[in-house]
């Protein structure tokens, strides 16, 4: 019997992302001067507020504050009538030295010798349903939430949009777990004020369906775009009126929305979230690496869905033990446990060996704060760093190295593919 599957994702604009946001700021700004910095900074954003607390181990000294007001005024809170502004809010730091206790376990003589962060289990998923290996739900609410952000910066054809917005795609899949049409959409997008509110909610649903749907559709391989018919059920701003909204409407946290941030409740999650924290901590890390697994273990044809788990002990260099699961989907006689066998002599799971295979030591984490830390593209950008002391730093960062299919060859080769 056909069955249905609902995955949601939040804008840059909701207050859990801007938290999100503002901590991984944070983070690249420490290692664009300091490589070796270890951070772990957790953001509060509110009406009119801010509060940065955390650990730091850094030679390098940051101007905090303007770095948090830069990023809430790129992702559009630029006015007073928002309640929360990047000129006007409060900015207050709680950050101090990170505890001796932690560090010893993790820095040791040699680099190769550094110990996990912390202790924990770590998820990577990749399935075969998308052309970037991710699940169709999920990948459809972070298409449609960027696409309205555009929108939102055009300010020609829908130029009433604040920032904060939600949207939930709900799938129906055959027995065979093969989708087979898009049921319902969920928008819900934070305006501002109409004169009155029967035209308001007639204007946003129209444009929602007639210009910002089109347009998602437009962009979507021509096998997916079949999947949107006539009959989708369209709930838009379902209660209402949603002119507060943003850390004005609701608290924002650093590493509440952990499952819009990795596969919309497919596959796993072992709990730990991913903003602001450096890369020697294996929540961030490990979770990258083992979606790296699974996505060249899918695309070189080991399986049609895999997830990939991976276990620290803090301080402990080896990893616990490696899990594979391919769900029955495995393309050969080969049981998961000896799958898994083959991925730990393939890929080496030391804290330190994943910050080089992954290029994690460079300053690229403000992107994956928004809109999913998975399935995105691998591109490298310019990007430009200032410290207090008018020194500035040009590099050019490599992102979202762990969606690169560089081990495919190597995996084929491994299973005799």
């Amino acid at each position: 019997m056909a069955y249905l599957f609902t995955s949601e994702s939040v804008s840059e604009g909701h207050p859990d992302k801007v938290a999100d946001q503002i901590s991984d700021a944070l983070i690249d700004n420490f290692l664009a001067f300091d490589k070796e910095s270890k951070v772990a900074c957790e953001t509060l954003v509110t009406t009119g507020q801010v509060m940065l607390a955390g650990e730091v181990k850094s030679t390098t000294y940051l101007d905090v504050q303007k770095i948090a007001r830069d990023t809430i005024n790129k992702i559009g809170y630029t006015k007073g009538e928002y309640m929360f502004d990047g000129n006007s809010c409060g900015v207050l730091s709680a950050i101090h030295e990170q505890s001796e206790d932690i560090n010893q376990g993790v820095d040791r003589g040699s680099k190769e010798q550094q110990g996990a962060g912390d202790q924990g289990m770590m998820f990577g998923y990749a399935t075969n349903e998308t052309e970037n290996f991710m699940p169709l739900a999920l990948d459809l609410s972070h298409r449609i939430l960027k696409e309205l952000a555009e929108l939102r910066r055009e300010s020609k054809d829908i130029n009433y949009l604040r920032p904060d917005s939600k949207s939930q795609v709900t799938i129906e899949y055959s027995d065979d777990n093969i989708p087979q049409r898009i049921d319902a959409i969920v928008v819900s997008t934070q305006h501002d004020d109409f004169a009155d509110d029967d035209t308001m909610l007639a204007k946003i649903r129209k444009d929602i369906v007639d210009i910002l749907i089109p347009r998602v559709v437009a962009n979507l391989p021509e096998a997916i775009q079949k999947l949107f018919n006539d009959d989708i059920k369209y709930h838009i701003n379902p209660t209402g009126k949603f002119v507060i909204g943003g850390p004005h409407g609701d608290t924002g946290l650093t590493g509440r929305k952990i499952i819009v941030d990795t596969y919309g409740g497919k596959g796993a999650h072992g709990g730990g979230a991913f903003s602001g924290k450096d890369p020697s901590k294996v929540d961030r890390s490990a979770a990258y690496a083992t979606r790296h697994i699974a996505k060249n273990l899918v695309a070189a044809g080991v399986a049609d869905e895999i997830l990939v788990q991976v276990s620290y002990a803090i301080g402990v260099v080896e990893p616990m033990g490696i899990f594979v699961d391919t769900y029955g989907t495995c393309t050969f006689n080969m049981t998961d446990g000896e799958i898994a066998k083959k991925v730990t002599e393939i890929f080496d799971m030391r804290p330190f060996a994943i910050e080089e295979r992954l290029k994690l030591r460079s300053p690229m984490y403000s992107e994956t704060a928004a809109y999913g830390h998975m399935g995105r593209k691998n591109e490298t950008v310019t990007k430009t760093f200032s410290q207090p002391n008018g020194e500035n730093v040009t590099l050019d960062v490599e992102l979202f190295t762990w969606e690169k299919l560089d081990y495919v060859d190597k995996v084929k080769e491994a299973f005799g593919l």
